[in-house]
């Protein structure tokens, strides 16, 4: 029984190092949840973000943050992993409908996947990502149908699932706006200073303040009226 107890109070958490994966941080360690944190250099131009994957975990004290080398970019069709120009508007112009060119093509789809399988590995049921639906750049593996299709597959394809010892996803960010995710996650503790949002970030961590992340942030910190402590490029 104490076996189970401990199971529970367990999670993976997806971290990026971004706004979005920052929250979800301190809301699985809001929720008690002893944390083993997954973040993954895989061939984006954001490689900065790992940095402050870093410093997040141990801000948190996660028990183990992992990161793990996957090269995307071998494949490209994204402008995150290949020499393709990253769409730039002001925060005024209007986001284009469709799915951008920075989706990066079964991204969240292998990185659940490389999660479960450590969550299978570490006897963790709870899998923790910082998708979100709502103020989102139109990716079709941040949506809920996404989610709860991998749920029943990772409870399918794994040898906890068959045993009745199976996986929860959660994405407590799903139905979240960002200005709401901001006030959140500033309420749990977040540093926001710490995280990086930015698809084209100088060599130093800058942001570029021009593409849509970027974009999808300023708008949130100010919709939430808290100041935006990111540092921009000139």
């Amino acid at each position: 029984m104490r076996k189970d107890v401990d199971l529970k109070k367990k999670a993976v958490v997806l971290l990026s190092g971004g706004l979005d994966s920052s929250t979800c941080l301190a809301i699985a360690s809001h929720k008690k949840f002893e944390i083993y944190a997954l973040s993954f250099s895989y061939g984006q131009r954001n490689n900065p973000e790992l940095q402050s994957a870093k410093q997040l975990a141990k801000s948190f004290n996660v028990k183990k943050h992992q990161i793990m080398n996957i090269d995307l970019s071998v494949f490209g069709g994204s402008a995150l992993t290949a020499d393709i120009p990253i769409p730039e508007r002001d925060l005024d112009q209007a986001m284009n409908s469709g799915i951008p060119v920075t989706y990066v093509p079964g991204r969240n789809l292998i990185f659940l996947s490389l999660a479960t399988a450590w969550a299978e590995v570490l006897g963790v049921a709870n899998i923790f990502i910082g998708v979100n639906s709502q103020d989102y750049s139109g990716y079709p593996d941040c949506r809920v149908e996404f989610i709860e299709a991998f749920n029943k597959t990772a409870n399918l394809a794994t040898k906890a699932g068959i045993d009745g010892k199976g996986f929860t996803i959660h994405t407590p960010l799903m139905l979240l706006t960002k200005a709401e995710i901001i006030k959140k996650g500033t309420k749990l503790g977040v540093d926001y200073s710490k995280t990086i949002t930015c698809y084209n970030p100088d060599e130093t961590g800058r942001a570029c303040g021009k593409c849509d992340s970027c974009l999808l942030r300023k708008k949130g910190f100010k919709e939430a009226k808290i100041s935006d402590p990111t540092i921009y490029q000139k």
